[in-house]
């Protein structure tokens, strides 16, 4: 599995941007998926994952604001971010995981894919 992150750009605080991570492969639908951000000068952290069933799940600092969801007939897995705040600046990266959540780290992972650059100005 090959997985291409797109979508980043720059916004200002308060707008939206939407993530796509294309995943090549005939057994996406088996992988639990992730967004991962790592912020200038601080740690990767997961900030959306989602099963191969819908389940999902959030870091604090987004729920209320992010919403990942998957379309497992296109192999695609999607973040949309409202209300983008500064701190959201990050590269993004998507990641695929079998039998857990992905970690915030290529290795915790399966898969790993590019990263995208969101940045959100204030």
């Amino acid at each position: 599995v090959q997985l291409q992150a797109s979508g980043g750009g720059t916004v200002q605080a308060g707008g939206s941007l939407s993530l796509s991570c294309a995943a090549s492969g005939r057994t996406f639908n088996i992988y639990l998926m992730g967004w991962v951000r790592q912020a200038p000068g601080k740690q990767r952290e997961l900030v959306a994952a989602i099963s191969s069933g819908g389940t999902t799940k959030y870091v604090d600092s987004v729920k209320g604001r992010f919403t990942i969801s998957r379309d497992n007939t296109k192999n695609t897995v999607y973040l949309q971010m409202n209300s983008l705040k500064p701190e959201d600046t990050a590269v993004y990266y998507c990641a695929a995981k079998r039998f857990a959540w992905p970690g915030s780290n290529p290795d915790d992972n399966d898969y790993w894919g590019q990263g995208t650059l969101v940045t959100v100005s204030s």
